[in-house]
């Protein structure tokens, strides 16, 4: 597997700290294992713990991620932090300078999902709906930011990933909150990308494509193991589908790079990162949604048309 291959053996980030921002599932989880896999001391932050669950009632907790990040070799430290209270980002903030600064910080907390409606039109949506997923999925970046970015600039070399959702900012259908969080952090990665080049860092944003998440895998009614089932003739693009393993491992080739400053202010998709750092998913697939979606479910399509994506 190439370089990620050689950074496991190497233990690339050894003595390097991270903080996860929504590390409870998903991507964050992921990101948050294959930084200690590569060595990393990561800070496994989220709202959901073994004590008290989020408001989204889903069975997975900081706690757990922190002990895939020790089985994978890494140290793993949960904190609970809400990233909409300042207070508990202070305290997170805290508990990082103990620990001795930060180098990598990944900026996945969202929370959203909830709140969006896709299928009204924004002025017949609930706006209080609305104004929660901007809050949950925009303010809470800026907070993380206000914090943790000290600590970052203060040691060389320091790595700022965005995680969003698509590549570009093209409309694709999707409810005006979400299209406009997923794009603020786009603009988040190119906004500090050329101030943290003047501390030696960089910024960069990064998206999956398809996610199986594991509330996509539960809304599809299958498993990691049976996932290929949900493939139909209505999502056909599922069979392009990833884990959230496959972004991780591109992370956690980027945070490894020398030369990561190339990528600064762009969102890279994890096919890119695939192709760039010769990676494959958990199960050696290399799946290429972006490609999928140029070639297949735009194929014959009017370019100006926003047809609902699928990377909803």
């Amino acid at each position: 597997m190439g370089d990620l291959t050689t950074a496991r053996e190497g233990r690339a980030l050894d003595g390097r700290i991270a903080v996860v921002t929504g590390a409870t599932r998903g991507c964050g989880r992921a990101i948050a294992v294959e930084l200690g896999r590569a060595g990393a001391t990561v800070f496994v932050t989220g709202r959901s713990t073994r004590g008290n669950t989020s408001v989204l009632g889903r069975p997975e907790t900081i706690e757990e991620t922190a002990e895939l990040v020790e089985a994978a070799g890494g140290r793993g430290l949960p904190v609970r932090c809400d990233f909409t209270s300042v207070a508990d980002v202070d305290v997170l903030a805290e508990r990082v300078a103990a620990e001795g600064g930060l180098d990598i910080l990944v900026d996945d907390v969202w929370g959203g999902d909830r709140y969006a409606d896709h299928a009204s039109p924004y002025w017949e949506s609930d706006l209080d709906d609305a104004l929660t997923l901007v809050r949950n999925g925009l303010d809470t970046h800026l907070i993380a930011l206000h914090r943790l970015l000290p600590l970052l600039v203060r040691r060389p070399g320091g790595l700022l990933v965005e995680v969003t959702d698509g590549d570009d900012d093209t409309v694709h259908g999707a409810a005006l909150p979400y299209y406009l969080v997923k794009c603020g952090v786009r603009a988040i990665a190119r906004a500090m990308a050329p101030t943290l080049v003047e501390h030696g860092g960089t910024a960069l944003a990064v998206t999956p494509g398809f996610l199986r998440s594991e509330a996509m895998l539960d809304l599809f009614g299958v498993t990691e193991e049976t996932w290929r089932e949900a493939v139909t003739d209505e999502r056909p693009e599922f069979a392009v589908s990833e884990t959230p393993y496959y972004l991780a491992r591109g992370v956690a080739a980027l945070a490894a790079d020398p030369d990561v400053s190339r990528f600064a202010g762009r969102t890279v998709a994890s096919w890119t990162l695939a192709r760039t750092y010769d990676l494959t998913d958990v199960d050696g697939s290399r799946p290429d949604f972006g490609r999928y979606y140029a070639e297949v479910f735009q194929a014959g399509r009017d370019p100006l048309t926003t047809d609902p994506a699928p990377y909803r």
